[in-house]
């Protein structure tokens, strides 16, 4: 699911962008400004747009404030934005889209015995702070299945927050091709330090996907996408958050895009 893309030929995906205000109109200009023009056109451009803001005709651009989040030395506070969170059962409950998936995958969702092996075998407290989107079909066809997974791990716990309130995590932790995206999952460690993160969906999907984006319409592109999904039923995602888990407990944390 897109949430920040290129402002380029057709390829924004806007609800999402006013949706998540992950991207400011204001900033954006100011990328074009950058990239597009000559020094001449820039200034003349600059000076239009200066004295249109200061008519009202247009919005004047102002430096955004960190987030909520960021402590005084810009690191983000994850004890702070994860006390935020909602479990899964309070999100799912809030839901005003797909709210019909985000309770069927969590029903259906069967969690292998081997997976919850290795899951308690991994020493120490865990914790996922994620960040998602009711709205979101990458994340409603792969947060249930997690939170499912949680519910059986006595050494796992997850809250999840809006992109909103997660803009600064989605930011730092892209897809392969540059996007912030949800969702975007982080695993803490017993003291709140990021030790690993999972980003939008399962590495095989997401090859698949970015290999046939510029091949088949969107529609199409969709359609084999949820296809997949609902033949692999959580089965990746799982594997690939108990992978994420054993990794940060064997001392090697990673970011699995």
């Amino acid at each position: 699911m897109k949430v920040a893309g290129r402002y380029g030929t057709g390829n924004v995906d806007r609800a999402s962008l006013s949706r998540t205000g992950v991207i400011s109109h204001c900033y954006r200009a100011k990328d074009i400004l950058a990239e597009s023009f000559d020094e001449g056109t820039k200034t003349m451009l600059t000076i239009f747009v200066t004295v249109a803001a200061l008519s009202g005709g247009v919005p004047v651009c102002s430096a955004a404030a960190p987030p909520a989040s960021v402590n005084a030395v810009g690191k983000t506070d994850f004890r702070s934005v994860y006390a935020k969170g909602k479990t899964y059962v309070e999100f799912r409950d809030a839901a005003k889209k797909r709210k019909k998936a985000w309770k069927q995958h969590y029903a259906d969702a069967q969690v292998p015995d081997a997976l919850t092996t290795r899951m308690a075998a991994v020493p120490g407290q865990w914790r996922l702070l994620v960040v998602a989107e009711d709205w979101c079909g990458d994340s409603a066809n792969t947060i249930p299945y997690v939170a499912k997974l949680v519910d059986g791990a006595g050494n796992l716990e997850m809250r999840i927050i809006d992109s909103e309130l997660g803009r600064e995590i989605m930011e730092s932790h892209r897809t392969p091709d540059g996007r912030a995206a949800t969702p975007t999952v982080l695993l803490l460690d017993e003291a709140f330090e990021e030790v690993g993160c999972w980003v939008e969906r399962p590495r095989k999907l997401q090859a698949w996907f970015l290999e046939n984006e510029p091949k088949l319409d969107e529609d199409t592109l969709h359609e084999q996408k949820y296809a997949w999904y609902d033949s692999d039923r959580g089965r990746e995602t799982l594997r690939e958050i108990v992978e994420l888990i054993e990794a940060a407990g064997a001392g090697e944390p990673r970011c699995g895009h």
